[in-house]
């Protein structure tokens, strides 16, 4: 791309480029009048517009779009309530480490500070939850100060996650001559690439080829490292465990991974290595009543992954997959120090629980209510599904139950900030982006409601997505924290047994009701034949979840 453009341009129209040249195929907003500029330019440039019915919903579908596909999630929001409908989007990438660019406009420069309509402090709101919060109040900075935006986003200087930039509607309106406009910022640019010393990767060898008791665990930023990882299996006699960030990476069926018996490897393993995983909450923060005496090997390209809650005794700076290479290739051959007794006790535990597992899924009883068990549902699914099914699962209750019974599959929830709602947004961006394959969406009937009417968005831009309302008739994780922890005292935790089915049917859907545990798969099979579809499947709310009994 040359560094000046033949004629002067339109500061909303240079917005539009920069995406353009930046690869952006499609943007997930709502419209207003502060953005329509950006909004039209977009537009005239063939970028596809997936427009919704909320801005928070926009911002879920990006973030979506970017864990899914690897490239940057554009949303494009109005001034005022339509930037504060996107804090808790922003918030959950956040969290998440996810890169997203939150595009926005506010009032023109002159009626700064005079009470203008929709005129907030959008900058000042976001700069805690964001990598990069900027207005751009000069036209010759907008190329720039995208370039910087999106460099954060990407992680270029640290953590990636959201960042957020807007337009006075002036400054969108105004036009540059050709010598002030720097074109070849919209050219994509290239993260920094580093990775540790040779003396970094020795150390880590050393350790871990010396390891009894060898433990991989993955995380976000290994999800672009899995023949890396596959490579580090054959060479070095292990154990792995994913987690909720990496699930989907490695084939269910591959001798390593031993989800059955998550607990015990974390506290039998001698050395662990982790790889693009911060040591958060699930993880029990890396903690010695978790892990026991381990020692870590910890792996990726950012401060959390490194050093967050338990720094490694052996720290390797760089991208996953080269460093496991660099890793396999330094070992050269050797033959690791694995105790291959617990290796083999191991599997073959893991193996008889997974195989618990199944017979749970198949003949978990009814409830008192006479309501099928969540685990009934999570069968069905386990049997009917494509080996590269999309599963998408959101809500508290069921959301617990789907982490243990759906493993194998590419997998996306509400992450660490717990976000309920994220389940519909997900599902319709991902579809989107493979529309080839099965995508299903697992949502209790309470986290449904907070992005319900994107159904309709689902049906106008022609998402095959399939959604599942385990509908229990309540805030289940809580109701039963009442019943167990504050004296059966139920206040405010249950539901009307809604009609869903009925909603989704109103919106354009295909709908069904489901009561019977046996008519699941034929209603599952029609359901991908029809989709977009919802089906709205009565479960019982007198089991109590995994995440109920073990607490936060």
């Amino acid at each position: 791309m040359s560094s000046q453009p033949a004629s002067a341009e339109q500061v909303s129209r240079l917005v539009a480029l920069f995406l353009k040249g930046r690869g952006v195929d499609r943007v997930y907003g709502l419209c207003g009048g502060h953005i329509q500029p950006i909004w039209d330019q977009i537009a005239s440039l063939g970028i596809r517009i997936i427009d919704v019915r909320d801005e928070g919903a926009a911002v879920h579908m990006a973030h979506a779009h970017s864990d899914l596909s690897g490239t940057l999630g554009v949303a494009l929001v109005t001034a005022g309530p339509g930037v504060t409908n996107a804090v808790t989007g922003i918030a959950n990438a956040f969290m998440s480490r996810v890169p997203l660019l939150v595009i926005s406009a506010c009032p023109p420069r002159p009626q700064y500070r005079m009470a203008a309509l929709q005129d907030i402090p959008h900058v000042e709101m976001l700069r805690p939850i964001t990598r990069y919060a900027q207005t751009v109040v000069h036209p010759r900075h907008a190329l720039r100060q995208l370039d910087d935006a999106v460099a954060w986003a990407e992680g270029h200087f640290g953590e990636p996650g959201p960042v957020f930039i807007d337009f006075p509607v002036d400054v969108l309106r105004e036009t540059l001559a050709p010598p002030l406009v720097e074109t070849s910022r919209c050219a994509p640019r290239e993260a920094p690439r580093f990775i540790s010393s040779p003396d970094a990767v020795e150390a880590a060898v050393t350790l871990l080829w010396s390891a009894k008791r060898p433990l991989v665990i993955s995380g976000r930023g290994a999800r672009r490292a899995k023949e890396a990882l596959l490579r580090l299996f054959d060479a070095l006699d292990c154990v792995y465990l994913d987690t909720t960030k990496s699930r989907g990476l490695i084939p269910d069926d591959h001798l390593a991974g031993v989800p059955g018996v998550r607990g015990r490897v974390m506290s039998e393993a001698d050395v662990v290595l982790t790889v693009g995983r911060s040591l958060d909450y699930q993880l029990g923060y890396g903690s010695p009543a978790v892990f026991g005496e381990a020692r870590f090997v910890r792996t990726g390209s950012t401060w959390s992954e490194l050093r967050d809650n338990r720094p490694g005794d052996v720290e390797v700076f760089g991208n996953p997959s080269e460093i496991l290479d660099a890793m396999v290739t330094a070992a050269g051959g050797r033959s690791s120090g694995t105790d291959s007794s617990w290796i083999n006790e191991i599997r073959v535990l893991d193996r008889k629980r997974r195989e618990d597992l199944a017979v749970r899924l198949r003949e978990a009883p009814h409830g008192a209510d006479g309501r099928m068990h969540p685990y009934r549902l999570l069968g069905s699914i386990r049997e009917t599904l494509a080996p590269d099914a999309l599963v998408i699962a959101d809500g508290g209750d069921i959301l617990s139950f789907s982490r243990v019974a759906l493993t194998g599959f590419q997998y996306l929830d509400c992450g660490a900030f717990g976000c309920l709602g994220v389940g519909v947004p997900f599902g319709v961006a991902a579809s989107l982006l493979y529309p080839e394959r099965q995508v299903l969406v697992i949502t209790g009937d309470g986290a449904l409601g907070f992005n319900a009417m994107e159904l309709d968005t689902c049906v106008r831009h022609g998402a095959r997505t399939v959604f599942l309302v385990a509908n229990n008739r309540a805030w289940n994780i809580d109701r039963n924290d009442q019943i167990m922890a504050y004296g059966g005292r139920i206040v405010g935790v249950e539901l009307e047994s809604g009609d869903y089915a009925g909603v989704a049917r109103a919106l354009g859907l295909h709908g069904e009701n489901i009561t019977d545990s046996t008519e699941l798969p034929e209603a599952l099979a029609r359901a991908f034949d029809h989709a977009p579809a919802l089906l709205d499947v009565a479960v019982t709310r007198d089991v109590v979840s995994p995440d109920a009994l073990s607490g936060l």
